[in-house]
């Protein structure tokens, strides 16, 4: 028997990703997927799922879900808040970092991820038909996720039930949290369209995220960066990926993410390097972000370190019962009399 939940309401930004389109820019395709690969795959490891199975990715306020069969076991991985109205009519919190098991009928109404971007995994993965090998939404190139659109009303998501005997949940008392400090960039690959002052300029200012933002990509805000001439605003269009950092003649540079085209016209000046592209993510309008260069040795190194430290979050999971369950294990562990009874007639 599989589970299915209903959406209620879609929310804002809120999309099916996995680990997307892999090996189709060749062909025109954008990598689609999650936007924070290592907080996506959390998700999924509070349920003790396959990393790469399809969650929901949240970006915006609003989103509520119906158990339709069930029931489901899921979990939250992020900043946020989620209340699920029960069966019975009462309501309780889903806190984050723990997984939860939701029966039919039951709702799930979930906040705004407080640092722009959240995941909601379920048991078993959401399973919906894959497309070019991923099930991750991409409304431009109207593929996969809820039939290559946005979410509405009465859609229907497929996923897998929950029929385990075993009551115990998982959960994390430690969230996994990005890396801090600057983002780290590659300069390149056209940094000799720029002036040295504009590099400089670009590593030393913050920069602002606007509002003008999606899952293609965001628009910094800052003291606008010089070409070395009018002509070195433009090149003749080449390839680009997520974490690209494209200056158009205007000066503001454009980060690009995992719905990025796969060729552009504008100069290079940097590329975030993989360990740090997930920080983007979380660049709400508003938010500040500076820049640092290394080289290609320091960024083979610090995705090692993060892997590292991916592990040792990972190894941190613990399983526990949910609230008012009786543990028989402890229970008879426990040494309730102590000394000894005597009962005289």
């Amino acid at each position: 028997m599989s589970g299915l939940i209903e959406i209620v309401l879609p929310g804002i930004g809120t999309t099916v990703q996995d680990r997307g389109r892999v090996g189709h820019r060749h062909q025109g395709v954008p990598l689609s997927g999650w936007l924070d690969a290592p907080l996506a795959r959390a998700a999924n490891a509070l349920l003790a799922n396959p990393l790469d199975e399809a969650v929901l990715e949240l970006r915006g306020s609003g989103t509520v879900l119906r158990v339709k069969a069930g029931p489901v076991r899921v979990a939250l991985a992020g900043r946020i808040r989620a209340t699920c109205q029960r069966s019975d009519g009462g309501h309780s919190a889903l806190p984050a970092w723990h997984s939860a098991t939701l029966h039919e009928g039951e709702r799930l109404q979930l906040g705004a991820p407080e640092s722009g971007c959240a995941y909601l995994a379920f048991s078993g993965g959401l399973q919906m038909q894959p497309q070019l090998g991923s099930r991750s939404s991409d409304w431009r190139a109207g593929l996969s996720g809820a039939l290559g659109r946005a979410l509405r009303p009465g859609d229907e998501l497929p996923c897998g039930s929950w029929t385990a005997a075993d009551l115990r949940e998982w959960r994390s008392r430690s969230p996994w949290t990005p890396s801090e400090g600057p983002v780290r960039v590659l300069l390149g690959p056209q940094q000799d369209h720029f002036t040295p002052d504009a590099i400089a300029l670009f590593l030393r200012q913050p920069w602002q995220a606007s509002a003008a933002q999606d899952r293609m990509g965001i628009r910094l805000q800052g003291q606008p960066l010089a070409h070395v001439n009018a002509a070195a605003a433009d090149i003749v269009s080449d390839a680009v990926a997520p974490g690209a950092i494209q200056v158009p003649a205007s000066g503001q540079p454009i980060a690009l993410l995992a719905d990025g085209q796969t060729v552009g016209g504008y100069p290079k000046i940097a590329t975030v390097i993989s360990a740090d592209l997930p920080r983007l993510a979380h660049l709400r309008p508003g938010t500040q972000v500076r820049f640092a260069a290394v080289d290609l040795a320091q960024a083979h190194r610090a995705l090692q370190d993060e892997h590292a430290r991916w592990q040792r979050w990972l190894a941190s999971r613990e399983t526990c019962l949910p609230p008012g369950t009786l543990d028989e294990a402890a229970l008879y562990a426990s040494n309730l009399i102590d000394g000894l009874l005597r009962a005289d007639p």
